[in-house]
């Protein structure tokens, strides 16, 4: 018998109380002081995860559920929400730049009638550019969401980085007013397709061929050669020579006392012969028309002519009808008078003629 009440007495010692939660403690008992006494959600918390439950269940340990709670699955926790945004956002940005790619290679592809070489090449540049443009927003928009997911996973606090972010912003648009200017009107230009790369443009400043075009400045060089840096917020008005179609002014002086009417069916002979021929066939789109009379003097008469030709032909083609109109009119009989400048050309054609015209000293 004593040793029977040893036996329950040494039991009773080592026995491990639990007692299930929610049941309220019976004649004053707690699991206080108890060596391993405790419960699930004081020790996982009250959403435990599989982690923390399955070392409880084995373990009957807090210790080991509350380091396996905080130092294993809290991190691999976060790691795979932050892994788990940036490959969402990964595809996201993919699939948004195949759509992007997609979309502006059909543009630059599609055939209008009519259209021509250069015209195509134009479109092909500008939605290339543009391509760019989304690309690049579309990166920056979708890592910078990323980002700001990321950051409130780790648990900093995005208050005050957005509060200096937009003290930041509002410095930088007061300080670097024409910078933005420049760059929104350089993304206005590609938007609206004002002019590209191959285009002649008169700019305000100056009047070239272009040759670079960013979202800041736009490079051109003249007749002369010199280049030409022109910040786009800068320039108000442009004045494009090479967009869609061009047209060549001849403007050919004749004597007063000639017969008009003969001139005109010569010049409208001479003209029609060369649109005729297939050399010009690609270049001059339309049949060349006699306007007639531009002017009268007391030394001569200025009949006008004009052919519609493609972008950037109108040059050579009023160069080659001069000298036709000349041969011709000369064999008829119709003299021709002088000419100090060149005429009908365009403003391109006029600088030309104001470099080579001789200064005072050269006179």
């Amino acid at each position: 018998m004593g040793m029977s009440l040893g036996l329950i007495a040494f039991i009773t010692e080592r026995m491990v109380f639990v007692i299930p939660e929610g049941l309220p403690a019976a004649g004053g008992i707690t699991t206080a002081g108890l060596p391993h006494a405790t419960t699930l959600s004081s020790a996982c918390g009250q959403d435990p995860g599989i982690a923390c439950r399955l070392v409880w269940d084995v373990t009957q340990n807090a210790h080991a559920a509350a380091l396996t709670r905080v130092y294993l699955v809290g991190p691999v926790t976060l790691v795979l929400r932050i892994a788990f945004v940036l490959a969402l956002a990964l595809a996201v940005r993919v699939l948004m730049h195949r759509t992007i790619k997609k979309v502006t290679a059909h543009t630059a592809e599609a055939e209008t009638d009519g259209s021509h070489v250069l015209f195509r090449e134009r479109r092909r540049q500008r939605a290339q550019a543009l391509g760019s443009i989304l690309r690049s927003a579309t990166s920056v928009l979708v890592f910078g969401i990323a980002g700001i997911q990321v950051a409130y996973d780790l648990g900093l606090n995005l208050a005050p980085v957005l509060a200096s972010a937009g003290v930041l912003g509002l410095a930088i648009g007061f300080g670097a007013q024409s910078l933005v200017k420049d760059y929104l009107s350089g993304i206005f230009m590609l938007v609206e397709d004002q002019y590209g790369v191959g285009d002649v443009i008169d700019s305000g400043y100056a009047t070239g061929t272009v040759e670079a075009v960013s979202l800041r400045v736009t490079r051109l060089r003249d007749v002369n050669g010199v280049v030409w840096h022109v910040r786009n917020g800068m320039i108000d008005r442009i004045g494009n020579e090479s967009q869609g179609w061009a047209r060549a002014v001849i403007d050919f002086p004749v004597g007063y006392q000639q017969n008009l009417p003969r001139v005109r069916r010569l010049m409208k002979q001479v003209a029609t012969t060369m649109w005729q021929e297939p050399r010009w066939r690609d270049v001059i789109l339309e049949e060349p028309e006699v306007w007639g009379v531009e002017s009268i003097s007391s030394e001569s008469v200025v009949m006008r002519l004009v052919a519609k030709t493609v972008p950037l032909g109108q040059w050579e083609v009023a160069r080659e009808l001069r000298e036709r109109l000349k041969t011709a009119l000369d064999a008829s009989d119709v003299p021709g008078e002088p000419v100090a400048t060149a005429l009908g050309a365009g403003p391109a054609a006029k600088a030309e003629a104001q470099a080579h015209t001789p200064g005072p000293d050269e006179v």
